[in-house]
């Protein structure tokens, strides 16, 4: 009786390693399989749960020239979009300090911004619905550098609203811009915390260094990073280096590059009260909802995505000039996906879906 009720013991022990040994090996297969078919130079993945990483590995290369291959704990990939929602931690670690008040008008924190008939809010500009307009013409592949992110404002500022604040919601990643310049403005008074600091060395410190992710860092274009990928498009069914470009004019909203192991630990730190208190993690996850009450799937920098498996997920995805990532967190498993290539355009038609869902039993 007691050697059956220890092998059932024992059995019970082992169904999450075998559960971890078929996922790891199925996902295997896809990404090989989708490797091939999409000609990506180089990817990376990284998959933890509770606190620890079950699955992690590159694939190709981060230069092909030196045959240098991709490492997930080392090889820096353009997160583009997935910017915004460490960006929106560093809003709200403000706003925790009680520097940031969401619903104030932006003049409040930015004025040089013009009067436009309308005001906006952080809350508004974070969650898409200011009215501020996305990328025109060939806008994303700027080759400009702005040395501030109050520079980066003049690509934006006076064009007009391109909607009422509030009633539509309209992607803009220029949105993040104003966020940016008003977390820099509104923090400098208060000398005990950011005074002197620039918006990027703000996030650099009291974000990436906060918690450890050591290999994630502003896109700086003219300066030599360590470990960052070299960049692909695709044109006409080849595989081509990506033109040069800037990301100085975008850096809250997509200006990052990082690790698919470090956007596991943002993730990781963002499950559940600590970093940030839980009462503003479910603020920031929530979705915001126009002013006739239709819910737009978006918080402040945390969309969300609800699958046909009935489950949902916090995250972002990012679309960058040589880059497109999936960062996905599942908050009743604590699993945290973060999937990146070095090529553009890249359709992973919801492989990030499929290989999280691997990982999670229930």
């Amino acid at each position: 009786m007691l050697k059956r009720f220890l092998y059932g013991i024992a059995w019970m022990c082992l169904i999450p390693v075998c559960l971890a040994q078929s996922a790891s090996q199925k996902s295997d297969s896809l990404l090989a399989a989708f490797v091939a078919e999409s000609e990506i130079p180089g990817l990376s993945i990284s998959i933890s749960q509770k606190g620890k990483l079950v699955y992690s590995k590159g694939y190709g290369y981060a230069d092909i020239a030196q045959t240098i291959p991709v490492d997930p704990a080392k090889t820096k990939f353009r997160i583009g979009s997935v910017s915004k929602t460490l960006t929106a931690s560093g809003l709200a670690l403000l706003y925790e300090e009680g520097k940031i008040d969401l619903d104030a008008s932006i003049e409040k924190y930015v004025p040089i911004w013009p009067k436009k008939g309308h005001d906006i809010t952080l809350r508004q500009l974070a969650g898409h619905i200011a009215g501020i307009r996305h990328y025109r013409g060939s806008e994303f592949y700027s080759a400009n550098k702005y040395e501030t992110v109050t520079d980066g404002l003049v690509i934006f500022i006076n064009d007009p609203l391109i909607n009422t604040p509030g009633t539509e919601y309209s992607y803009s990643s220029y949105g993040w811009n104003l966020i940016s310049v008003a977390m820099e403005n509104a923090a400098a008074p208060a000398a005990s915390f950011l005074s002197s600091k620039s918006f990027l060395q703000f996030m650099q410190e009291d974000v990436f260094e906060a918690l450890k992710m050591n290999n994630t860092v502003a896109d700086h274009a003219d300066r030599d990073i360590e470990n960052r990928t070299s960049f692909f498009i695709k044109r006409n069914d080849r595989v081509v280096e990506a033109p040069y470009v800037d990301n100085s004019y975008k850096w809250a909203g997509g200006g990052f590059v990082g690790t698919t192991e470090d956007l596991c630990a943002f993730g990781q730190a963002h499950m559940k009260g600590g970093f940030l208190k839980q009462e503003t993690l479910d603020e920031w996850m929530t979705s915001q909802k126009t002013t006739n009450g239709n819910e737009t799937n978006y918080g402040l920098g945390w969309r969300t995505f609800k699958r046909p498996s009935g489950k949902t997920f916090y995250g972002h995805s990012g679309g960058s000039v040589g880059g497109v990532t999936y960062f996905l967190m599942h908050k009743p498993s604590e699993t945290v996906l973060a999937i990146t290539g070095n090529m553009s355009p890249l359709n992973y038609n919801g492989l990030q879906f499929d290989l999280i869902e691997l990982f999670i039993s229930e």
